[in-house]
């Protein structure tokens, strides 16, 4: 099935995934490619996209009857995992990551959810999981603009602006996380059961949980612990 899509879609979330990583990988070098950390995630998040890839190319999560599901525990649940240690052990270089990039790269939701819609049309996500439905994340990336602009105008970045958008994405990823799990086409499936989320089974699209997600979770998260920790 997921041979039939437009090629455009594919080669957009391609796109946008290379984006992503691009971006992210800017903050790392700014905190120096010779530190620890940024050796580590320039490394492992390139071979973890290699991996996804790989096994999701050979329909390793195409089964929707394992106990617990495939896709969370083998996608994300690793990226997770990876978040705590770095917030449990590497909160050094998390306060030396720069915000503005971090902020910028929320502008990633943008395509996304504009590929959302796209398969949603051709029948690979539920309608919920589009700005159609109950999907706002969209509003994440349009804000993401103006406030990198206006929160870096100053020589001192405007902390009030910048927690106000992350306590927002972070809500709005919330939201459409929850909505993507319980239309997952799996055991857990409390939505959507006419059209259930299935594009995150294949390539290129198992990048959105297991790559794009987590570095859009790790962002807001670092950008709210420098931000309250220096009002503290």
């Amino acid at each position: 099935m997921i041979e039939q899509l437009p090629a455009y879609i594919s080669i957009v979330f391609l796109i946008t995934s290379f984006l992503t990583f691009g971006i992210f990988a800017y903050a790392l070098k700014s905190v120096g490619i010779v530190h620890l950390w940024s050796k580590v995630l320039l490394f492992v998040i390139p071979l973890w996209m290699l991996f996804q890839a790989a096994i999701a190319s050979r329909g390793f999560y195409l089964n929707s009857e394992s106990v617990p599901p495939r896709l969370p525990i083998f996608a994300v649940l690793p990226a997770v995992v990876l978040i705590a240690v770095l917030f449990l052990f590497g909160r050094d270089f998390i306060l030396r990551l720069p915000l503005l990039p971090l902020t910028l790269l929320h502008v990633v939701r943008i395509p996304v959810e504009i590929v959302l819609a796209w398969l949603y049309e051709q029948g690979m996500v539920p309608q919920v999981m589009t700005f159609h439905g109950w999907n706002y994340d969209i509003v994440s990336g349009i804000l993401s603009i103006p406030a990198a602009f206006f929160a870096f105008r100053g020589g001192q970045p405007n902390r009030k602006l910048l927690i106000a958008f992350n306590v927002i994405g972070l809500l709005l990823l919330t939201n459409i996380v929850t909505i993507a799990v319980l239309s997952l086409q799996s055991p857990i499936q409390e939505l959507a059961f006419e059209q259930p989320n299935r594009a995150v089974l294949y390539f290129p699209f198992v990048w959105l949980p297991a790559m794009i997600v987590p570095i859009v979770l790790f962002c807001h998260l670092v950008s709210l612990y420098k931000l309250l920790k220096a009002e503290a």
